[in-house]
């Protein structure tokens, strides 16, 4: 068990391998935190040390709303970004929805993109067209809509923007796409259906 500058040292730095190790209470405000907590640095006299909840409950305070505590496994930025995904998936041929399902999650533009960059390695722009042009390649490879009706039912805004698009990610125009696919189908060649 870690000594009391130990734990002090951990709430001041926000360490969060001293999770579910102890819990801090500060007796001003009447809550308790996790050691990682990114709430205000209490002053030192006014914080009360648990090795376990029941401790921290016991002493009559009640667990902090930013860090949860009381939760085992509490992760808000995982949380986020599981949304923006969740919208993205569900959204991304719909661009009035999407903006005003982002907006709904009153999070900065920035701290957005910067979260979900760490769980995604990808901005939601960028994993928004990577789904759009995926979409587009199936409709095109399995349809007889025409390129702009397909452009516009992945939600891009103009034809110029998705054939820029199309041909940085599949590396083909969306028409050689398509060609290229009409002759596998046609030949029934095997080895051009497994390029796919």
């Amino acid at each position: 068990m870690p000594t009391e500058d130990e734990k002090w040292n951990a709430v001041v730095q926000c360490d969060s391998t001293y999770d579910r190790v102890f819990w801090y209470g500060v007796k001003t405000t009447g809550i308790f935190c996790r050691p990682s907590c990114k709430s205000k640095v209490p002053l030192r006299h006014n914080v009360a040390f648990f090795n376990n909840l029941q401790q921290a409950y016991d002493s009559g305070l009640r667990p902090c709303k930013r860090c949860r505590p009381d939760l085992v496994e509490f992760n808000p930025a995982l949380d986020v970004t599981e949304k923006v995904k969740f919208i993205l998936d569900t959204c991304y041929d719909d661009r009035l929805q999407l903006a005003d399902r982002m907006k709904e999650l009153r999070i900065s533009r920035n701290h957005l993109i910067s979260l979900f960059r760490k769980q995604y390695h990808a901005t939601p722009v960028e994993y928004c067209n990577r789904l759009r042009i995926a979409k587009a390649a199936q409709l095109i490879k399995e349809s007889d809509e025409t390129i702009l009706s397909i452009a516009l039912l992945c939600g891009f805004g103009s034809l110029s923007t998705f054939y820029q698009f199309f041909k940085k990610h599949v590396g083909l125009t969306p028409q050689e796409y398509r060609k290229i696919n009409k002759k596998c189908e046609e030949s029934n060649d095997y080895k051009c259906q497994q390029k796919d």
